[in-house]
């Protein structure tokens, strides 16, 4: 039996499914599943790869870009609002129920690609978040049973351009849904490794300075509430990704605000769940993510 750190690995749309061994060494899984994707992340698939012997699988010498942990995402939905402590440095009252947006699959990518920023955006922003990844079909779930329909955990950056956001008129999803605005990974944790996800740290730097550092714990609406909250409103299917919201330390909650800039770094991550790094850089007329 080992610890199930999965990630995909290769060029954009080449991505082969892989394995972290205790080393921190690339396997691949290509032999054993096509890919991670809402086909591979039942219970039974992820049983069956736990039980492998890394050392029995192909070595990835150079196994180059880390793709977006899951592959073929059918929905993203995000929670607003969902940590004590961000809800007071914006503001706002605490929400009566989870506050739900849905981020465009579009802007999924890599963990460690390239933030582009929108044209004429001057208020994006960063947020670190815990990614919880659907692994099996789930339809008025109760709170009690929410988490077996969890196939595992990920880091997740919800990008956000808050001018679109906030001041553009209609819905959130504008400012949530450019492109290279959702790096999801480097890895997929089993939810058999992660057993408390309300007792998790997660941070992010920017430039070197740590801007976010938060806990779990604070969230207002705990993930088994919210995977059965979600689940009374749409039927929530393998490979869906729910991004639980973010602790204070936002460029919004800054005092002035302050935003991303072309050139800055961005490095974040959750405890047990790796670690991002994302350069920002400044949209370009035809540019392509």
């Amino acid at each position: 039996m080992v610890e199930l750190k999965l990630l995909r690995y290769g060029e954009v749309c080449q991505e082969r499914p892989g394995l972290l061994d205790a080393q921190g060494q690339v396997r691949d899984l290509g032999g054993q599943i096509p890919d991670l994707q809402p086909s591979t992340l039942d219970d039974a698939t992820l049983a069956r790869l736990r039980a492998l012997d890394p050392e029995s699988l192909p070595l990835v010498e150079r196994p180059g870009r880390i793709g977006a942990c899951v592959g073929g995402v059918g929905k993203f939905v995000c929670i607003g609002l969902n940590y004590r402590d961000h809800a007071d440095e914006t503001g706002a009252a605490y929400p009566a129920e989870p506050v739900v947006f849905l981020k465009a699959t579009s802007s999924i990518q890599g963990p460690d690609d390239d933030v582009i920023l929108p044209r004429g955006s001057v208020k994006s922003d960063w947020e670190v978040e815990l990614g919880v990844v659907i692994g099996k079909k789930a339809k008025h779930v109760s709170e009690a049973e929410a988490l077996e329909y969890v196939a595992g955990y990920c880091v997740v950056n919800d990008l956000s351009e808050r001018e679109f956001q906030l001041e553009r008129g209609g819905t959130w999803d504008k400012g949530k849904a450019c492109d290279t605005f959702g790096p999801i990974g480097p890895w997929l944790v089993t939810r058999d490794e992660v057993p408390d996800p309300q007792a998790l740290r997660l941070w992010l730097d920017l430039d070197g300075v740590r801007r976010q550092d938060g806990n779990t714990g604070n969230m207002i609406f705990s993930v088994a509430q919210t995977v059965s909250y979600l689940s009374d409103f749409m039927t929530l299917h393998p490979g869906d990704v729910i991004s639980t919201g973010t602790p204070h330390g936002v460029g919004l909650g800054q005092r002035p605000p302050e935003y991303l800039r072309a050139g800055q770094s961005i490095r974040l991550g959750i405890e047990g769940l790796g670690e991002q790094r994302q350069r920002v850089r400044a949209y370009v007329t035809g540019m392509l993510p």
